[in-house]
């Protein structure tokens, strides 16, 4: 499902350069659930971006889904990013549209046929526990109930790979055991996951194959 061989990343040039990520090679199979942790400023999001092709490497190479991403044309990107879903720390909600509208928005996006829209939304909602709330705003969601929603909007589409970038982050421990409680279901019906954390103690939760970051390389990758 991933593959990355030799990747690095740097930001700037001359004085100002900086190396984002140094020589990252790892494989992660279909189906397989990975934990991606390290300290803020580790180079998580820079690795995740990649995978997306919101960045592109500075050196290595880089497959996803059966992609190239080091080599695919930029209007090729979409159709890299239908097989992908991906949670921020922020949820990224559309503040004039409801959660319902939020999600039905990417099927839209997608040409998904108008009648498939809203049985699909609502899939994706109930499967979040978020059916009751799908008439309500962003502004009027507890973050949790801001993070279930942006996760069903990554889910919608039913992609292969869900990418998820400090979906805890903002939530207290409740919340965060709630929200890796969805990311396993999610992961159990055959999607494949990278969960990215700088927050140690939830690795021992997650219980997965964890590949740890420093200062851009790759010291560890176990489980």
């Amino acid at each position: 499902m991933i593959r990355l061989q030799h990747v690095s990343k740097v930001f700037g040039a001359g004085p100002s350069r900086v190396a984002a990520l140094s020589g990252i090679s790892f494989n992660i199979s279909k189906g397989e659930f990975a934990v991606l942790t390290g300290a803020s400023g580790a180079g998580k999001t820079t690795l995740l971006r990649m995978l997306y092709r919101a960045e592109t490497p500075s050196d290595g190479d880089i497959e996803v889904a059966g992609f190239d991403v080091t080599a695919l044309r930029h209007s090729e990107v979409p159709r890299l990013r239908r097989s992908i879903g991906v949670v921020f720390q922020d949820s990224k909600l559309l503040a004039g549209r409801s959660v319902f509208e939020n999600v039905a928005f990417v099927l839209r996006v997608l040409g998904v046929a108008r009648r498939d829209i809203t049985p699909r939304a609502f899939a994706a909602l109930k499967a979040v526990g978020l059916s009751a709330r799908a008439q309500a705003f962003p502004h009027q969601l507890s973050q949790g109930e801001a993070q279930r929603a942006s996760l069903a909007r990554a889910i919608v589409k039913s992609p292969g790979l869900l990418l998820a970038d400090e979906p805890t982050g903002n939530l207290d421990e409740e919340m965060a055991a709630e929200i890796i409680g969805l990311v396993k279901d999610i992961w159990s019906r055959g999607t494949t996951v990278v969960f990215a954390t700088h927050q140690a103690r939830l690795v021992p939760q997650l219980k997965r194959r964890t590949l740890r970051l420093e200062g851009g390389r790759l010291v560890k990758d176990e489980g």
